[in-house]
């Protein structure tokens, strides 16, 4: 039995915020209280109200700010002797760094931070930094390596009865399930995700349970409409919330259903709308998918092959640069469905459409 869904990294004299609180509530109550502990000279109430506007800004996508932020914590941790607080800011800082498209550094730091974890006694950043490795691998298409952490993590979190982790686990495991065509375990997982989120009120683990079963209905059963409106239902939540990467990735799959069904324009649209968003918080991977997208619907509304080749060349190059194992199957996948470039066996075991959950959890 799952118990409401809370948010952890909402701590000291912020514990009261819900896992629903909108980011501007959140990024204002923070700094508020982040202000008042170091005029007390309170190092370790500090870094805890900071790592909420750390949070606050990296779901905003501003990512300068949610930089400076972190970091801070992490110096207010250590100066007060506070290892779980230093375990949470490094996780904070790793999360960023994953949604940058840095992997190596998040890597890094979310190893630090689980180590930091066990060494402070707190199980639950030690379990969300391990849950920020295997979904960092599993962005990197590296399911062999992070699948049966996922699998670990998932039973670790039923146990303890905690909806969000549950959540997350389940969505992962669906995710990989859906790049590999399981589509029926895909959405099987997915709709678990979106039962218990909805029952636990977690808004944010409910919107990315949506989009998942969004995905599927379309590329499974070809149920436009019905994958509209489910992203209708998860962009309520995103908009309510400001979550900002939330967001971004809703119109990019939005995107994808349309293209599916052949309305290109209106994929283009999307598209359009997702990689403004992307470029704006400074998120790569987000954007180079949208020009995948892009670049497709373009082609489909008879825009020139040689400037349809030279953009997916381009493309390999920027989603090898941010590390996706996976790049070149997935342009060669479009250059064979476009009819531009060379085709590649190798392709068929490849990830379809580049698919991304929670950069911006």
């Amino acid at each position: 039995m799952y118990g409401k869904a809370f948010a952890p990294e909402y701590q000291g004299a912020l514990t009261t915020l819900s896992v629903n609180s909108s980011l501007d509530d959140v990024l204002a109550a923070g700094t508020e209280q982040l202000r008042v502990a170091e005029r007390a000279g309170e190092h370790g109430e500090a870094a805890r109200s900071g790592l909420a506007v750390a949070e606050a800004h990296r779901r905003l996508g501003q990512v300068r700010e949610a930089d400076g932020a972190w970091k801070a914590s992490y110096r207010a941790a250590r100066a007060a002797g506070d290892v779980a607080a230093m375990a949470w800011a490094l996780w904070s800082g790793g999360t960023l760094a994953r949604q940058r498209g840095a992997f190596p550094l998040a890597w890094r730091l979310l190893g630090l931070a689980a180590e930091l974890g066990e060494r402070g006694g707190d199980i639950v950043v030690r379990g969300y930094s391990l849950a920020g490795l295997a979904e960092t691998g599993r962005i990197q298409g590296d399911y062999e390596a992070v699948g049966r952490l996922h699998e670990q993590l998932l039973a670790e979190a039923r146990r303890r009865g905690e909806a969000r982790h549950t959540v997350w686990a389940l969505e992962g495991i669906a995710q990989m399930h859906r790049n590999s065509g399981a589509y029926d375990t895909a959405y099987a997982l997915f709709e678990e995700a979106a039962l218990i989120s909805a029952r636990a009120e977690d808004r944010r683990g409910h919107a990315w349970a949506l989009r998942g079963l969004a995905d599927i209905v379309s590329v499974r059963d070809g149920a436009t409409e019905r994958a509209l409106d489910l992203l209708a239902e998860a962009e309520a939540s995103c908009r309510t919330m400001n979550l900002s990467g939330a967001l971004a990735y809703n119109h990019k799959m939005r995107g994808n259903v349309l293209y599916r069904a052949g309305r290109y324009a209106e994929a283009r649209d999307l598209y359009e709308l997702a990689l403004a968003e992307f470029r704006a918080m400074g998120e790569p991977r987000g954007e180079a998918l949208s020009r995948l997208g892009l670049t497709k619907s373009l082609a489909r509304l008879g825009r020139d092959r040689r400037e349809t080749e030279a953009e997916l060349t381009d493309l390999a190059r920027a989603l090898e640069r941010i590390g996706l194992r996976h790049a070149r199957e997935m342009v060669a996948r479009a250059q064979r469905e476009l009819g531009v470039g060379p085709a590649d066996a190798t392709t068929a075991a490849a990830p379809a459409d580049g698919q991304h959950m929670a950069v911006a959890r």
